[in-house]
């Protein structure tokens, strides 16, 4: 049976219409949910459940007690040493929420540490995740930890410090010579390019993919520059859908020229043609 860790922001009282459809997905699938016990994200999701008689529920709880199990499920109870009521008393269970799911739903404010760090839990043991980040209504698939990478390098500095704070070591670091690793090496150039605006090296890397003469290379390096540029924007720009520039510029997407050529002019790029070397003029 697949277990779905459901968590998110305190700051969120009420579920999108968006949410709500993934959790309709996942009660009609008939799978194990696990859910925290906290005010929010947490109580909205139980609230849900409750009210659709979904009864395929475990509540995790740091310590001895729940704050909330408003459908009077069965619950699970982490034990810690750890100072009730901080931050790494409650990080307790979302750990082991993280260790005994199969699949993680996160619910995201924009802004709260802890459901940013259930992406990197689940990730590190080997888990896929989904972020909706609800005031710009978008969703991010994680599957690798090249992923997280990329993601946390969009963040500001004094957010990735907070979230390094909070983290656990073992938890944060990227091990040496991963393939994860060079994955986030290999695109440390675009990032930080889009970064400081310098469109010359964007171009060369999409330069170098078109160059390889592999359509889903292009397709990923252009998707790569899009997200760290912003798909809201890019959206704005183009009159295309984020929805639909996320899965056109996702690794398995197969977009239409025209997606193509509105993205790249978006970025401040442009398509040109060249003659391309014949086998008898390269001998």
């Amino acid at each position: 049976m697949n277990t779905v860790f459901v968590g998110g922001s305190r700051q969120i009282s009420r579920l999108s219409p968006q949410v709500q459809e993934r959790l309709k997905n996942i009660t009609n699938s008939g799978s194990h949910v696990i859910v925290g016990d906290a005010n929010g994200a947490d109580k909205a999701v139980q609230k849900f459940l409750s009210n659709q008689s979904y009864d395929n529920v475990t509540v995790y709880c740091s310590g001895n007690s729940c704050r909330n199990n408003l459908g009077r499920w069965r619950t699970r109870n982490v034990q810690t040493s750890v100072k009730p009521g901080s931050f790494d008393f409650y990080a307790t269970k979302d750990r082991e929420m993280a260790r005994e799911a199969n699949f993680g739903l996160m619910i995201w404010d924009g802004k709260s540490y802890g459901t940013v760090l259930n992406i990197l839990r689940l990730i590190r043991a080997g888990k896929k995740a989904v972020l909706l980040n609800v005031p710009e209504k978008e969703a991010t698939t994680f599957k690798t930890t090249n992923d997280w990478q990329l993601f946390v390098a969009y963040l500001s500095s004094p957010v990735q410090d907070e979230l390094r704070k909070r983290a656990t070591e073992e938890e944060w670091i990227v091990p040496e010579n991963s393939i994860e690793a060079s994955l986030f090496e290999a695109n440390r150039h675009l990032i930080e390019a889009s970064n400081s605006g310098a469109v010359d090296d964007v171009a060369a890397e999409i330069n170098a993919a078109f160059a390889t003469g592999d359509p889903m290379a292009v397709v990923n390096t252009l998707g790569n520059a899009a997200k760290i540029r912003g798909m809201s924007q890019i959206a704005k720009d183009t009159g295309l859908a984020r929805e639909s520039l996320y899965r056109s510029l996702s690794a398995e997407g197969n977009p239409e020229f025209s997606t193509v050529f509105k993205v790249m002019s978006s970025m401040g790029l442009r398509l040109m043609v060249g003659k391309a070397k014949l086998h008898d003029e390269q001998k």
